[in-house]
């Protein structure tokens, strides 16, 4: 894996103040809402619900509270290392995650053009990526997930949709062709997941995509 920033990344203002979801800013001066944002807003929430009385509010708050901890911390090592070449170092299940992806993950990928991409889809939508570059020899989104546990596919369908979303973006603002996204997920067991969304995958994403972002639309402006 070799770090080459062929294209000029440049990041985009964030605010979460007014309305209590992220939106970001484009250079034309448009804000727009983030794909997270659009996700969150367009989601079944009710698993969540049900997960909450399962194990009870304040158990449910604090699974989720280290969950980000850990994921912050995985992220910031795996930046760390793609930018800098920086050993591993912090939280030692943080730590470990992202090794499981450093190995398992990175190992395959040929190239990065850059780590915390900044990207958008004028007057639409915006967001940060982990990663863009080569994996496996085809251009592709590359992002890092943790979890507590093993995940199916069917389960993390909304990884799919950022994914796309990030590539569409990505392809608008540079010429691009991205037609590949790669989800890189580590647990806390310590085990490594992969998933990858190209051909039909990736087409049945981007159209999943574009009902969620018309839903929200609907919904919200």
């Amino acid at each position: 894996m070799k770090l080459n920033p062929i294209y000029e990344y440049a990041p985009l203002s964030a605010d979460t103040k007014k309305t209590g979801a992220r939106t970001y800013l484009t250079p034309s001066g448009i804000a727009v809402p983030s794909v997270t944002t659009v996700l969150n807003k367009t989601k079944d929430m009710s698993f969540l619900v049900e997960w909450k009385k399962r194990v009870g509010v304040a158990e449910a708050d604090k699974i989720v509270k280290r969950s980000l901890k850990l994921g912050t911390g995985m992220h910031k090592i795996l930046e760390d290392y793609v930018l800098e070449g920086k050993e591993p170092e912090g939280d030692i299940f943080s730590v470990a995650m992202a090794k499981k992806i450093i190995n398992q993950g990175l190992s395959n990928v040929d190239e990065i053009w850059g780590c915390e991409v900044s990207l958008f889809a004028e007057g639409l939508y915006a967001g940060t990526t982990d990663c863009v570059g080569i994996h496996k020899g085809d251009p592709a989104i590359i992002d890092f997930k943790n979890s507590r546990s093993f995940r199916k596919p069917e389960w993390i369908e909304d990884y799919s949709y950022q994914t796309v979303a990030y590539a569409l973006a990505h392809n608008e603002m540079f010429g691009t062709d991205i037609k590949k996204g790669v989800i890189m997920l580590a647990t806390q067991q310590g085990h490594y997941q992969e998933f990858i969304y190209e051909g039909e995958d990736f087409d049945k994403a981007v159209v999943g995509w574009g009902e969620r972002l018309e839903e929200y639309y609907a919904k919200y402006r």
